[in-house]
């Protein structure tokens, strides 16, 4: 069954594993232009600039507690549908558009064992661009009660870093943190032959949240 939080742990909103790089030189440079901006007015220049670049990256790196929601599959990725694409082999793909403000936190589409993750190195064009299919990404793959689920986190033009949070082998649960994608970039996931799509092109997702199969 999907973990589901307190109502005292849903009020809270924790940092993202992996955002350490971006978001500690980002505070330490706002906590010392605050502290030499009362004795200096260049560093009280610089101090607002510092306090909101640190300010921006706290809130990128946000990662809110989720109330799963029931069902086969769920949106591993908070964004937008940019695509729905039947493929060749019969499953359909849908490729959730994330920008930067949107949570970049992704989370298993369903219950399963981690069968595979594999780094892909690629390009960094925007990830609303079809080249994007080239970009750096890792591909993920699932065993769960339907089957083989496959999942693709891809990196956007500013989005140069994936962090996998688990490994092979690993037993997920629906909804469990499993990466982050820092800033805009995009998540692919195909569902299995004879699993429809419940989206729409231009739907937004929560993930962990939105269901993504009909019934």
């Amino acid at each position: 069954m999907p973990h589901s939080p307190s109502s005292a742990q849903r009020g809270r909103v924790r940092l993202a594993r992996g955002a350490s790089p971006w978001l500690l030189p980002t505070v330490a440079a706002a906590a010392i232009s605050l502290t030499r901006a009362r004795r200096s007015g260049r560093w009280a220049a610089a101090a607002v600039p510092a306090t909101a670049l640190a300010a921006g990256m706290m809130w990128f790196f946000r990662d809110p507690e989720r109330e799963i929601s029931h069902g086969r599959v769920i949106s591993p990725a908070d964004g937008v549908v940019q695509s729905i694409m039947a493929w060749k082999d019969g499953r359909t793909r849908i490729a959730i558009f994330m920008s930067p403000l949107n949570v970049h936190v992704n989370r298993a589409p369903l219950a399963g064992t981690v069968t595979s993750v594999e780094h892909i190195p690629g390009g960094f064009v925007p990830a609303f661009n079809k080249e994007s299919e080239n970009n750096e990404r890792v591909v993920w793959h699932f065993d769960t009660e339907l089957g083989d689920i496959e999942m693709v986190q891809i990196a956007g033009a500013v989005a140069r870093r994936i962090v996998p949070y688990v490994s092979q082998n690993t037993k997920v649960e629906q909804g469990e943190r499993i990466g982050l994608i820092r800033f805009g970039s995009r998540v692919d996931v195909y569902l299995p032959t004879g699993v429809e799509p419940a989206v729409e092109v231009g739907q937004t997702t929560r993930a962990g949240v939105t269901r993504l199969d009909r019934d």
